[in-house]
């Protein structure tokens, strides 16, 4: 698969329609990751577009509408924190779930904290990779739920 491809999940479309589905952007430069993720959220019914890398990640936002996105922090071609950076800023309302799995090879100096980092810069939830299938469901239906527009005119309507 070329470098920043983005891939539409047809499996789940052909068997139930997207009408219904959350739709989740996953950005990620590791295919196996993109793969194992899209497998177990196509699973639980979830529609999935998978974007290798930044690049087509921020181009799959520009054509398409979702409910959510799982983002790396860490990615070729993209400064650290900038992915992030990035897609909040490009999407402001769409919760954004970061990962990492970055390790440090000194383990005994001080680790800056960069799941919190995220967390600053926009991100809704973050998760440290390898993190479980449940992790990853719990943190999607804590943001679903937490993002539903619905939810917010209701709580609106009662604030009213």
């Amino acid at each position: 698969m070329p470098h920043g491809s983005m891939i539409e999940s047809p499996k789940r479309e052909a068997q139930m329609g997207t009408d219904g589905l959350r739709h989740i952007l996953v950005v990620d430069d590791d295919p196996m990751v993109c793969m194992a993720i899209e497998i177990y959220l196509q699973r639980n019914n979830f529609r999935v577009t998978i974007a290798e890398g930044g690049e087509s990640g921020l181009r799959a936002l520009e054509h398409e509408q979702f409910d959510l996105m799982i983002i790396d922090i860490f990615m070729p071609h993209m400064r650290g924190f900038e992915s992030i950076r990035l897609f909040h800023e490009r999407a402001p309302a769409i919760p954004l779930i970061a990962m990492s799995g970055y390790a440090f090879a000194n383990l005994n100096s001080p680790a800056p904290d960069f799941l919190r980092m995220a967390l600053e810069l926009g991100a809704a939830r973050c998760l440290r990779k390898p993190f479980t299938p449940h992790a990853l469901l719990a943190a999607i239906n804590d943001c679903l739920s937490e993002h539903r527009p619905d939810a917010d005119a209701a709580s609106a309507a009662r604030l009213g």
